[in-house]
């Protein structure tokens, strides 16, 4: 659009694009990792401690294999009272899940937010060419959300 200033036309400044908001502008990339032979009972701790819900399960090479969370570790609490055991002595690897749903950094923070609503989920590995660069949970969805723009969905 051109406007006009006491007979000379000036065009208008053009505006720069607006960025998307992306996954790896939010996500944590300094992340509690749990190995497939840790004890349920550490992980309920390290939980509890760090105050998480869950975490990536890695094996000796680094390698995603699964995700343990709460509500697997409460999976061994109820089988510890069924057979009256005290301690909460189950392997990471009899409860986490295997089947890894995962994100790339690239996906829009709208598109992230779509995911979880659909697939009712708290957390996501964020992963590029078979890399854990970072986890991003629903928390983290919801803590950007002040910060955004209408335009930047």
């Amino acid at each position: 659009m051109v406007k006009s200033f006491q007979g000379v036309r000036l065009a208008e400044p053009k505006k720069a694009p607006e960025q998307a908001v992306l996954v790896q502008d939010h996500m944590s990339t300094s992340l509690v990792t749990f190995h497939p032979d840790d004890t349920i009972d550490y992980v309920a701790q390290v939980l509890t401690q760090k105050k998480i819900s869950g975490a990536p399960v890695l094996d000796d090479a680094n390698n995603l294999v699964g995700i343990i969370s709460e509500v697997d570790c409460l999976k061994e609490v109820i089988k510890g009272k069924y057979n009256n055991t005290p301690r909460i002595a189950g392997r990471v690897r009899e409860y986490m899940t295997r089947d890894v749903i995962t994100m790339e950094p690239d996906v829009t923070i709208f598109d992230a937010a779509h995911r979880f609503l659909e697939l009712k989920i708290r957390r996501f590995p964020v992963m590029r060419a078979g890399r854990l660069l970072g986890q991003i949970s629903l928390s983290d969805i919801i803590k950007a959300l002040p910060g955004l723009k209408s335009t930047t969905w």
